[in-house]
């Protein structure tokens, strides 16, 4: 054992005396490198036997030294800073890292908050709560309860609230409720419903503009004064069709569309899932009736966060709905996210809420020209109405009843004469003009408000006073009010005295303004 002990030592003995001389090898030649007097010694004792030639190409020989020297000293400090930087970087990334857990914390702590008070104004409308006390996150159903099932998601999952709905529905069949009812009988019922199990109240036309407006485009603006029931009705539309409207609270901070359906973290590598991605996946398992309430949608610019949404819907093929959420797909993606895609499902119905003050941005021609806009100014008139429960809607049989209502009650020729006369007296006079997407939206509203029990020229008054001469209000009233007063001639003589009835309100509002 003893001969073991001094061969060991030994050993490590000239192992580490080679690492000791290799050391301070290098710190010897580094001070040898840079040993100044040794230098001028040398010089000194060549000097006297230097010629002028010599002492040419000694100056050249030290200068070309001292730019070496210098040139070390400058890597050598290139090499620290960039050490350094690297260093400070990835104490950078930690810390962001840090950052962004914590700021997660407090998303998710604010989007608790968020639906507190949306619970909170929901009971205000005198609406009865979800059993959950979720009023954003996704659609409901009858019995408030929300979609998927709070059960936990394994690692890998990006999409995991959409995994959640992908496993509730994972042994779903389409349910066939054998409706049979007319588009008149809808607005009876719904407005009965309204009135006896949520105490609100909407005259009989108001239902009938309402649902001509859903069969005329997917995107519905209530607008008006505060109180007087925007978001009441489009909630309880959700109620009427044992789905609970997903409501989307605006925000001004809103910039584009994932502010609607969420990013991809690079961080956390999961996908902010938001409550209306989850409802629109939810809704696209069943062929039943859902909504969308935008409240107070106009809070920030719906140009730059719907635009997509806008668009997408009015391609007339319904297959080419689609958006993507995600850059490339991943093999565990949701079942209906196909390549980064998810397709957005036609029996869901997108209802905006408007307040216009000081505090919104004005909604532009380009949403308004691909929306049906709805006036609530006036306060609904109690009634005793039928107790009248909630119903199960197909949207397959609901969009039959659309489209039979364009089969059966087509504006007539005679008024869509009428129409294009008054089109060519409105770009004569007022220089406003309107295109082939407002025509196809006025003959869809016009024939569903026929089928609703309404009257064909009552409809076409709603539609132009709401779409077209709507337009006006962008003009300078002080230039166009002399021609008012022969506009409403013109109307009186063209569809019949008084026949126009929300035209001639308008336009003499729009008078007393100027």
């Amino acid at each position: 054992m003893d001969t073991y002990v001094r061969f060991l030592y030994e050993f490590l003995n000239t192992f580490f005396t080679g690492v000791k001389t290799i050391v301070f090898g290098i710190l010897n030649g580094i001070k040898q490198l840079f040993d100044i007097p040794a230098y001028i010694h040398l010089i000194r004792q060549y000097r006297n036997d230097f010629s002028i030639q010599e002492w040419v190409l000694v100056a050249i020989a030290v200068g070309a030294v001292a730019l070496i020297l210098i040139l070390l000293v400058l890597l050598l400090y290139l090499l620290i800073r960039k050490y350094v930087r690297f260093r400070k970087t990835l104490v950078e990334q930690e810390s962001m890292m840090k950052e962004v857990a914590e700021l997660n914390k407090k998303v998710q702590m604010m989007t608790k908050e968020r639906e507190e008070i949306m619970a909170m104004k929901v009971s205000q409308l005198g609406l009865p709560p979800s059993e959950n006390g979720d009023y954003s996150s996704g659609f409901g159903n009858e019995n408030g309860e929300n979609g998927a099932e709070e059960n936990e998601v394994g690692d890998g999952i990006r999409f995991a609230r959409l995994e959640l709905v992908d496993r509730k529905f994972a042994k779903y069949k389409v349910q066939n409720y054998n409706n049979d009812f007319t588009l008149e009988e809808l607005c009876v019922a719904f407005r009965n419903f309204a009135a006896s199990r949520l105490h609100l109240y909407y005259s009989l036309q108001m239902i009938r503009i309402f649902i001509a407006g859903l069969s005329s485009t997917k995107l519905v603006i209530l607008q008006g004064i505060s109180g007087t029931g925007k978001t009441s009705l489009a909630y309880a539309w959700g109620k009427f069709l044992k789905h609970d409207s997903c409501v989307v609270s605006v925000q001004p901070s809103w910039r584009d569309r994932t502010e609607l359906f969420g990013y991809f973290n690079e961080f956390t590598k999961k996908f902010n899932e938001t409550p209306l991605l989850e409802a629109l996946y939810t809704a696209s398992y069943t062929d039943d009736v859902y909504t969308v309430i935008l409240d107070e949608m106009n809070l920030a610019r719906v140009e730059y966060y719907f635009a997509e949404m806008l668009s997408i819907l009015e391609m007339p093929n319904r297959d080419e709905w689609k958006i993507e959420v995600v850059a490339s797909p991943w093999e565990n993606d949701p079942k209906h996210i196909i390549e980064g895609r998810i397709q957005i499902p036609p029996n869901t119905w997108y209802i905006g809420t408007i307040n216009n003050d000081d505090s919104t941005f004005m909604v532009t021609d380009k949403v308004y020209d691909r929306a049906m806009p709805i006036d609530i100014n006036d306060k609904g008139q109690a009634f005793v109405a039928e107790d009248t429960a909630p119903m199960n809607v197909n949207f397959s049989y609901l969009d039959k009843l659309f489209m039979q209502a364009r089969d059966e009650h087509p504006v007539s020729e005679e008024n869509w004469k009428k129409i294009n006369e008054m089109d060519n007296f409105v770009i004569k006079h007022f220089r406003v003009a309107f295109g082939n997407r407002i025509v196809s939206h006025l003959g869809k509203f016009v024939s569903a408000y026929v089928a609703c029990g309404g009257e064909e020229v009552e409809g076409i008054d709603y539609f132009i006073a709401k779409k077209i001469l709507r337009k006006l209000e962008q003009l300078n009233i002080a230039y166009i009010k002399d021609e008012i007063d022969g506009f409403v001639i013109f109307l009186d003589k063209t569809f019949g005295k008084g026949k126009m009835k929300e035209c001639i309100e308008y336009v003499l509002r729009l008078k007393k303004l100027g």
